[in-house]
């Protein structure tokens, strides 16, 4: 009986093993994602600093009115453009997050499961077990039932 228990589980871990890859491939999705947004926030973050060291050899040379103005308007497009970049990390990260309990959620279902079904497999082969020992048990006292008769 605990082995047909076991069997009858076996499309319930099917079906949870898929729920958990499909979870560890989001996860790896959203890992991807959160890395590129972190790369371009880097690059953004390099790339003011680069300007900035720009400003600091031309101011050194003296600079026009015209130039300092385009040079603080695309300095402020840039932290614009940071800010946008650091907001994405953060939702990708906060995403990723919430993928991760997802993904927790499914692996520790599938684990019980697998747990479960070792349970009932454990179950059926004691039972085995002492169903072969009983029959065991009632030949070997048929045997010396027979030998002193």
């Amino acid at each position: 009986m605990s082995t047909s228990r076991a069997a009858r589980l076996a499309p319930v871990i099917e079906m949870a093993e898929r729920a958990e890859r499909e979870a560890v491939m989001q996860l790896g999705h959203c890992q991807g994602l959160l890395s590129q947004a972190q790369v371009k926030l880097g690059e953004l973050e390099q790339y003011r600093g680069d300007y900035q060291q720009q400003w600091i050899s031309e101011g050194q040379r003296g600079v026009s009115g015209q130039w300092l103005m385009n040079y603080q308007r695309f300095l402020s497009q840039l932290e614009t453009a940071i800010g946008q970049q650091r907001q994405s990390v953060a939702w990708h990260s906060n995403n990723l997050d919430k993928v991760r309990v997802v993904w927790q959620q499914r692996y520790a279902r599938l684990e019980g499961l697998r747990k479960l079904v070792q349970r009932y497999q454990e179950e059926a082969r004691l039972s085995a077990d002492k169903r072969e020992q009983k029959l065991l048990d009632e030949l070997a006292q048929r045997i010396r039932r027979d030998d002193s008769a």
